[in-house]
């Protein structure tokens, strides 16, 4: 006799509510409120199969609201993913399977690094504009392929909706028509304060139908039946939907919709208590594996014919031998992106002088006509930025494989999506000035702690933009950037460097920052491409006997050559260093360090923008020669000279050094 789908559901709640215990750490309230939801979600609607969790069609799930991770981990190990009874009792203990919050492991089931509020929703729309993308693409080579055809589902809660993040990522999913994408709203009105009424007005449905969603409400979100006919309907639209479950925080605990269920608030007195109210065993992490049996035995039923079905298609793209299609499912299947790109095959004659944004934008397209798999778009600016494809379109839901995103000024969504489309295999940019990565820093760090390869232009790189002014001026963004761990800044001095910087980046993975110049910018004699992957390299050697080492980056390359020059008439003999990349600098040997900045000579440090990162390189703080103050308003060459920053300024405090 088949159990009944309560007792499993509990036995879900049960095992989420002992991790939590366990630990002495963890959000309870969420675990009794969305477990209908994700339990309702897998067993009939998710089309994931646990023993092949990388099958390239499968559903996508994203557990935007992080804090339910107990819950997600509880609902993954009943439906068979490689997640133990052992593996569940270490909750949030370090080097275990499960973490506070989810971490990217498809092996285990979980498609995406979760936790800041609102990131997970725009990861999501980022995931369903790649399913968009991959499916047009394969039927453009046959119409009635169904070779990608997933949907994309992301459980958010009341503090998800609260970040500003997920109303811009949702108003460009709206405005994509992404139909595909479903989420999944708790509904459960409490906050870690108190009641939501507290903070908010808005009425979320009036909201979403503004946007052009399928706007469902499901009046009892804790109904078996209610959740899964809501998920059902959604799943018929050809918009975007949210659903909005009514739930109670904590549900059947005494303690129930009230806001200390947040972060605790259980002692294992509630917890047992609940375990006889469900009729479930006393003791923790115990349960009947005929409920785990039947939940496997109950998915794989469903999905397995789907996936038989799709095997054939699978079977039919592999013998088309299509190009497209093949390198779509190595790039699926095996995160194989393959370029031909080399950056000895673009030669640049010396008399080059050029906007360092043209000069990226011819890179851009070169690139293109070599791979359908890189994308990108801007904060609708790239007619300032100049990143963009010149021979493609703007990407909708009429025009769905054009190359060009217009994401809207919104720049933190921008890295959000981006995200999810680099966690489909894509290779992705985005692009904005550099003052304003800082709106973009938290998706950022998300999308850095999964090593994606997304590639994040800012241009407009320094206070020689002038007369915008110090909002405009970037001075603490390059340290920023370069604070965040597997993030390489990329800071090309010229399009030799620029060529060499996407080379790199275009053969390795991980997430990258390109800062473009909108200058025009010299081709320097002594730059070389191939250079870059080393992070730094000589560009001028001393003549005579070495006086010190100076060290640039980007346009003041061009300004150390020339100092150096005029300084070698004073009788100070220096070394020129571009560094594109320090991070890439900081991997090479101690040997290739003293190469060149061998022992006791002083190191100057270059850079239009805050010293502080120097100190690591520069003989003392005098030698980092920088901006360390916000900027002003005004014509560029009035704004470098109040900043002393100016070549004479310049030439004036390198040799300062030296007297």
């Amino acid at each position: 006799m088949a159990i009944r789908n309560d007792k499993k559901l509990n036995t879900v709640k049960l095992l989420a509510l002992d991790m939590i215990n366990e630990a002495e750490s963890g959000n309870p309230g969420i675990v009794l409120s969305a477990s209908p939801i994700l339990y309702s979600l897998y067993l009939n609607h998710l089309n994931t199969i646990s023993k092949i969790p990388k099958w390239i069609n499968r559903d996508r799930f994203i557990m935007s609201c992080g804090h339910g991770s107990a819950m997600y981990y509880s609902m993954l190990h009943l439906a068979g993913y490689n997640l133990s009874l052992e593996d569940l009792k270490r909750f949030r203990q370090i080097d275990s399977f499960t973490p506070g919050h989810p971490e990217m492991d498809p092996e285990l089931g979980i498609e995406a690094t979760t936790g800041p509020l609102g990131q997970g929703i725009a990861t999501a729309v980022g995931v369903a504009m790649a399913e968009r993308y991959y499916e047009n693409l394969s039927k453009k080579v046959d119409p009635k392929s169904k070779l990608i055809d997933f949907y994309t589902y992301v459980l958010c809660s009341d503090g998800d909706l609260d970040e500003g993040i997920s109303y811009e990522a949702l108003a460009f999913a709206a405005k994509q028509k992404l139909n595909k994408l479903i989420v999944l709203y708790d509904s459960n009105d409490m906050n870690a304060d108190g009641p939501t009424y507290n903070s908010t007005i808005e009425d979320i449905e009036d909201r979403f139908d503004a946007l052009d969603f399928n706007v469902i409400y499901v009046k009892n979100g804790h109904n078996l039946n209610e959740v899964s006919s809501a998920i059902k309907e959604a799943k018929r639209s050809k918009y975007p939907s949210i659903i909005i479950f009514k739930t109670i925080l904590g549900k059947d605990l005494k303690k129930e919709n009230n806001n200390i269920l947040h972060a605790g608030g259980l002692d294992e007195k509630d917890i047992i208590d609940l375990k006889v109210k469900y009729g479930l065993p006393k003791e923790s992490f115990s349960y009947d594996e005929k409920i785990k049996e039947e939940i496997i035995s109950s998915i794989d039923k469903r999905v397995s014919k789907k996936y038989e079905a799709w095997l054939k298609e699978y079977d039919k793209a592999k013998k088309s031998r299509n190009p497209d299609l093949v390198y779509m499912i190595n790039l699926l299947e095996n995160d194989q992106f393959i370029i031909d790109f080399d950056s000895n095959n673009y030669k640049i004659n010396n008399d080059y002088f050029e906007d360092g944004r043209l000069s990226n934008q011819k890179v851009l397209n070169f690139i293109s006509p070599k791979t359908k798999f890189f994308l990108g778009g801007s904060s609708n600016i790239k007619t300032l930025t100049k990143a963009y494809f010149t021979k493609s379109g703007i990407s909708s839901s009429e025009n769905p494989l054009a190359k060009n995103i217009a994401f809207g000024i919104r720049e933190h969504a921008m890295a959000g999506i981006l995200g999810g489309m680099a966690l489909c295999g894509l290779r992705v940019f985005s692009s904005t000035f550099l003052a304003f990565a800082d709106y973009m820093k938290p998706a950022m760090r998300v999308s850095a702690m999964m090593n994606l390869p997304i590639t994040y232009i800012f241009t407009h790189d320094s206070i020689s933009i002038g007369q915008d002014g110090p909002t405009f001026q970037p001075i603490e963004q390059l340290t920023m950037l370069r604070s965040i761990p597997n993030m390489k800044v990329f800071r090309p001095c010229d399009i030799k460097e620029i060529i060499g910087s996407w080379e790199y980046i275009l053969k390795n993975k991980g997430p990258s920052c390109l800062i473009i110049s909108k200058e025009k910018m010299i081709v320097n004699k002594h730059t070389n491409g191939k250079y870059v992957q080393y992070g730094a390299y000589i560009v001028r050697k001393e003549k005579e006997k070495l006086s010190g080492v100076l060290i640039a980056t980007g346009s003041e390359v061009a300004i150390a050559l020339k100092a150096a020059e005029e300084l070698f008439t004073q009788g100070i003999d220096l070394r020129v260093v571009s560094m594109p990349c320090m991070e890439l600098f900081l991997k090479q040997t101690p040997i290739y360090e003293e190469k060149l900045f061998p022992k006791e000579v002083k190191i100057i440090t270059l850079e239009a923008g805050s010293s502080m990162i120097w100190n690591r390189f520069a003989t003392n703080k005098d030698c980092a020669i920088g901006v360390d103050e916000f900027g002003i308003s005004g014509k560029k060459d009035d704004v470098l000279k109040y900043l002393n920053f100016d070549y004479n300024s310049i030439l004036y405090r390198i040799k300062k050094n030296f007297d």
